[in-house]
Parts: structure tokens; C-alpha cells; sequence
């Protein structure tokens, strides 16, 4: 059982074992769309992928892993159970294939999830789950030390799998690197008592979501860099106004993939210089989405005579509908589907075709 393998004891600093050599560190931020994915290449060349994005993004993420990559990977960790977040896991596992698998280990099934864990149990691919202060020795003087998720698990939360995230501070020389998966305020403020935060670039937390970057937690960080991996016009309206003024509050220089495409990170160990695919236009911030307004009356028409007959709904819509940028459906005649910007939109027949797209259910109106 796959549960049963996240009890056995594995030897990270054994499988990532370390070499005398000097060298540079790369961190490598992918330009996949909605969603995060990082890939970290030691100096003595172990590698860990965090995060895989979402799956419209898997057929790019398993291209540019080809490019860099010569072997398998390292160690692949999810930081939480999100289809933005897991969604090109299994395809760039088939590829190149993993010594180790962690995650945090917070049940949130979903089919997408269920299928991952079906995959690593059927390769035997050894999966653990993330523990507070393990010690990761990636080689060459670079550490990566994990700083959440809580223990015990965050509960009641406005989201639990964000707020559960695991949380990883890589270190290499007087450089650090926090990667923050989709943490929420509750994380921040756990991370704020946990300990010393102060990194030279931050990966913003949920895409730069008002539910997170708050300002004693960015006042811990003190980022001079902020990465914000998010897709182009999403229907989030990812990053907020409100925590992009907060990371220029503090001086952070703001990176993201949908203005600069792939974020490419270089460090000695003394100096670090960050490297965009292209050069981004001025930064335009999405509006964030308005609360849904009230349903509407149902619709009426005139029938025989006269008479005015109520149409239904499921009489004039049928389906289910998706983002391409989201992790949920909806019904087709549901309120929430009409905010889905129309470049955007993803059609299902059945609700059987939009679970087996790896999303899950909206809650808006239980499709």
C-alpha cells in the first residue's frame, strides 16, 4: 500500500549524497501556465523538481526537463495535492523517472491525485512525506531544509491542502531561496514563529493571491527577488493588486512567468542573478473577479394562448464547463461558469469526461 510506503525511512542525504566540488546552483522557474513548477540543479548536478504545474502545461514541462535533465530526477516533491500543482507529474515521471517521491501527506483525494498515487505505487517509486526541519543535502554546499507543513495538520482553514503546503528553504553559501507552494495566512504566521525566513527571492505563495504575502510574513522574508508563477489571463485574477503592492512595498524586484516567461536563477553561493526568458511588458494586473451576483429569476416564456411557462434551466444548458486555467467545473448553467473568460473555456459532454480531466467539482453549485 502506498500509505504504508510513506512509513519507510528514506535516506535522502544518502540518495542526494553530497561532493566535495564548488560549483553553481540553478533554480529553473517554468513557464507552464496556471500553475507552479520548479526544478533545482545543485552544484554537483542532483536535482529536484518541485511541483509540476497544471496539465495544459505538461507537454512544455516535459520538454524543457528534457533539455536539462541527463537522468532521472532526484527527488520530486508536490507540495500539495492540487491539480495546478500535479497535474504534468505523471508525464514527466514516465519520462524521466524519480529516485524518491515526497509529498506532505494531507489526504485531499481527487482523481487526478488518486491516479499519481497509483503511478508511483506501480514503479516503485519510493514516496515519503515531508517532515519539518529534515535536512535535504543536495550536494556541493547546497541544503534544503523544510519548513512546513504543520505537525499536526492545519484544519478548518480556508483552504486546507494551500494551507498544509510543504515549504522549503534552499541555502547555498549566503544565498537562500524559500519556495512557499500555495501557503496561506495561517502557514505565514507559522513560519513567522518557526524561525529565521530571510531569503534573497521569495516564490510568492498561491500565485499572488490576496489570501497570502502578508506584511509581517514579507516583513520575515526581506526578498530583494519575488517569482510569480502564473498563467496570462487567468481567471483568478492572480497576482492581486493587493500583494503586488505589498512585495514593491518592501523594495522586492517581481518576476513572473506570464510577463517574463521561464525565471532562470544563478548563484555561487555570494552572488545570485536572475535570468528572464524575455523581456516583460508593462505589468497589467487583472481586476480581481467580482462576487457572484444573485442567481437569476428562471428563465419565462410565452407559451399556447398566452400563457406564461417557466423554462428550466437544464432545458436551455447542458454540460460542464472549465477553465483551462482552473481545478474545478462547473454545470454549464451554473453562475460560476459565466465569470470563465471565453478564450478560456473547456467543454465536457458529461460530468464522467470533466472528472476524468483531473478536476474536481466546483462548490458553487455541485455539478
Amino acid at each position: 500500500m502506498l500509505r504504508s510506503l510513506r512509513l519507510l525511512a528514506l535516506a535522502l542525504v544518502l540518495l542526494l549524497a553530497p561532493a566535495a566540488q564548488a560549483g553553481e546552483l540553478k533554480v529553473y522557474f517554468f513557464d507552464i501556465g496556471q500553475g507552479d513548477s520548479a526544478l533545482i540543479v545543485s552544484p554537483t548536478g542532483k536535482t529536484v523538481l518541485i511541483d509540476s504545474g497544471p496539465p495544459e502545461g505538461a507537454a512544455s514541462l516535459r520538454r524543457r526537463l528534457s533539455e536539462l535533465l541527463t537522468g532521472p530526477i532526484d527527488l520530486a516533491i508536490l507540495t500539495h495535492p492540487h491539480l495546478d500543482h500535479l497535474g504534468g507529474m505523471e508525464q514527466a515521471l514516465s519520462v524521466h523517472g524519480a529516485q524518491a517521491f515526497m509529498d506532505s501527506g494531507f489526504n485531499h483525494p481527487s482523481p487526478a491525485y488518486s491516479s499519481l498515487l497509483r503511478y508511483l505505487e506501480a514503479h516503485n517509486i519510493k514516496v515519503v512525506n515531508a517532515t519539518q526541519g529534515r535536512n535535504i543535502d543536495m550536494g556541493g554546499g547546497a541544503m534544503l531544509t523544510l519548513l512546513g507543513p504543520p505537525s499536526p495538520f492545519f484544519s478548518g482553514t480556508r483552504s486546507d491542502p494551500n494551507a498544509n503546503s510543504i515549504v522549503a528553504r534552499l541555502t547555498f553559501g549566503n544565498e537562500h531561496i524559500l519556495f512557499t507552494g500555495d501557503a496561506e495566512e495561517e502557514t505565514e504566521q507559522m513560519l513567522i514563529h518557526g524561525g529565521d525566513l530571510q531569503s534573497d527571492v521569495l516564490k510568492v505563495p498561491h500565485h499572488g493571491s490576496r489570501h497570502s504575502s502578508t506584511q509581517p510574513f514579507l516583513d520575515a522574508v526581506k526578498p530583494r527577488f519575488a517569482i510569480i508563477s502564473v498563467g496570462a489571463g487567468n481567471d483568478y485574477g492572480h497576482p492581486t493588486r493587493a500583494a503586488l503592492d505589498r512585495l514593491e512595498g518592501i523594495g522586492a524586484k517581481i518576476f513572473r512567468t506570464d510577463l517574463d516567461g521561464e525565471i532562470r536563477l544563478v548563484t555561487d553561493g555570494k552572488n545570485l542573478e536572475v535570468y528572464p526568458a524575455k523581456d516583460a511588458p508593462t505589468a497589467s494586473v487583472a481586476a480581481e473577479p467580482e462576487p457572484e451576483p444573485p442567481a437569476p429569476e428562471p428563465k419565462k416564456s410565452r407559451g399556447h394562448m398566452g400563457k406564461v411557462v417557466e423554462v428550466k434551466k437544464h432545458d436551455v444548458e447542458r454540460g460542464f464547463v472549465a477553465s483551462k486555467n482552473s481545478k474545478v467545473f462547473h454545470k454549464a448553467s451554473c453562475n460560476g461558469a459565466e465569470h470563465i473568460k471565453a478564450d478560456n473555456k473547456i467543454s465536457f459532454a458529461t460530468r464522467k469526461q470533466a472528472l476524468a480531466s483531473g478536476r474536481e467539482p466546483a462548490k458553487d453549485c455541485n455539478p
